[in-house]
C-alpha cells in the first residue's frame, strides 16, 4: 500500500488566506488524534460533490472546524484495515455524514479512517458508482419522501412541490417520488432546463420568479398536497403558505436564506407540518433503513444517467461552478 496519497487540501495560512489544491500527501496525516473506538481504513474510489463540499473546499467557516482540511462528506471504497470484526479486507463499503468532511478529514482523497460506527457495507444491488450518485443528496431526498409518507401524504392527496428542481436533493425525489406514483411540481429559476425537467415525468414546472409570492399573505391557495423544500427562505415560506390542509413540507437546505418570516397561520389553521431533514447526524438505525430502500424498493433504473463524473483533479472548477448555481443533478468524484 503507497504511503501517500492524492488529496485535495485545503490550507489557511496565518493571514488568513484559504488556499486549496489537489496534491500529495503523506497517509500519516489521518492519523489523527483518535479515540479508542474502532477504526476502519478505507481506500476511496468514488466520491462525490455537494454544495457542502464546495463551502468546504473554499474554508467556509460554517464548515470547516480545522485547518488544514479535506472535503468530501461521501466515500465508497474498499476496507484496507479494520479493527472492527464487522468489516473484512477488500469489503466495499460505504461512508456518508457523519462528521466526513466536516470536523475530520474527508473522501477527496484516496485513503480514509473513520469510526467503525460511521461505516455501512455497500449494499449488493447498488454499484459504486450508483451509491455516489445517491449520496447524501439521495439519502436526504430518500428522508424527505419517507416523511411525506409518514405524514399520510399519498399520491392521490395531490402534487407535490419539489424547489431547487435541477439539484442533487431535488432530482433523486423527483424520481423516487415519480416512481411511486406521486404528481410533481417542479420550480427552479433555470428556464434553460425546463423541457429536461418535463422529459423526466415532471407534471408542471414553475419558474422561481413566478412561484415565490411577495405578498404579505399569511396564506395562499392550497394547491399543493406536501412539499419537498431545498432552498429555505422566501422559497420555503411560499410552499408552506401554499400547501393545502394537513399537508407536510419537508425542509433540508438554505442556499435561499436561514430566515423563515411567516405567520403561525399555515400551522394553526391548516395543520401543516413543517419537518426538518438532518442527514449528517441521521442515527444509524435510521440510516440503515434508509439505504435498504434506495438499494431495494426505490431503487432507480437509469441512476447513472444523473451523474457527470470528473476527476479529482477538476474538482476546483466544479466547485466554482456548484457555488454559482451551474450544476444540475449530480457530480460524482473519481479517486
Amino acid at each position: 500500500m503507497s504511503s501517500t496519497m492524492r488529496c485535495f487540501w485545503v490550507e489557511k495560512s496565518e493571514s488568513g488566506e484559504i488556499r486549496a489544491e489537489v496534491t500529495e500527501k503523506p497517509c500519516s496525516v489521518l492519523d489523527q488524534a483518535k479515540s479508542d473506538a474502532p477504526r476502519v481504513r478505507i481506500r476511496v474510489n468514488l466520491s462525490s460533490l455537494n454544495y457542502k463540499d464546495a463551502l468546504a473546499a473554499t474554508g467556509h467557516p460554517g464548515i470547516v472546524r480545522h485547518f488544514p482540511h479535506i472535503p468530501g462528506i461521501d466515500a465508497v471504497g474498499a476496507v484496507v484495515h479494520s479493527d472492527s470484526s464487522d468489516f473484512s479486507v477488500g469489503e466495499e463499503v460505504l461512508v456518508t455524514g457523519n462528521d466526513l468532511g466536516v470536523g475530520h478529514f474527508g473522501a477527496w482523497a484516496e485513503m480514509i479512517d473513520v469510526p467503525a460506527e460511521w461505516v455501512l457495507p455497500l449494499p449488493k444491488t447498488l454499484s459504486p458508482l450508483e451509491a455516489m450518485t445517491l449520496g447524501t443528496a439521495g439519502f436526504t431526498a430518500a428522508q424527505c419522501v419517507q416523511a411525506l409518507i409518514a405524514h399520510e401524504i399519498t399520491p392521490d392527496r395531490g402534487s407535490i412541490v419539489v424547489t431547487g428542481a435541477t439539484g442533487g436533493v431535488a432530482s433523486v425525489s423527483i424520481e423516487i417520488l415519480r416512481k411511486l406514483g406521486y404528481s410533481i411540481t417542479a420550480v427552479t429559476g433555470k428556464q434553460e432546463h425546463h423541457q429536461a425537467l418535463l422529459d423526466r415525468g415532471v407534471d408542471q414546472v414553475v419558474t422561481r420568479s413566478d412561484f415565490i409570492d411577495q405578498t404579505k399573505r399569511p396564506l395562499l391557495g392550497g394547491k399543493y398536497a406536501g412539499g419537498v423544500d431545498t432552498v429555505g427562505g422566501s422559497m420555503l415560506e411560499t410552499v408552506l403558505r401554499s400547501t393545502a390542509y394537513r399537508g407536510c413540507v419537508t425542509a433540508c437546505g438554505l442556499t435561499g436564506g436561514a430566515d423563515l418570516n411567516i405567520t403561525v397561520h399555515p400551522f394553526i389553521l391548516r395543520g401543516i407540518t413543517l419537518c426538518g431533514i438532518d442527514s449528517a447526524m441521521c442515527p444509524l438505525p435510521k440510516r440503515k433503513v434508509i439505504w435498504e430502500k434506495l438499494a431495494g424498493e426505490w431503487k432507480l433504473a437509469g441512476l447513472e444517467s444523473l451523474a457527470t463524473q470528473v476527476p479529482l483533479e477538476q474538482t476546483p472548477a466544479w466547485v466554482q461552478r456548484i457555488l454559482a448555481g451551474g450544476v444540475s443533478g449530480r457530480v460524482v468524484v473519481g479517486l
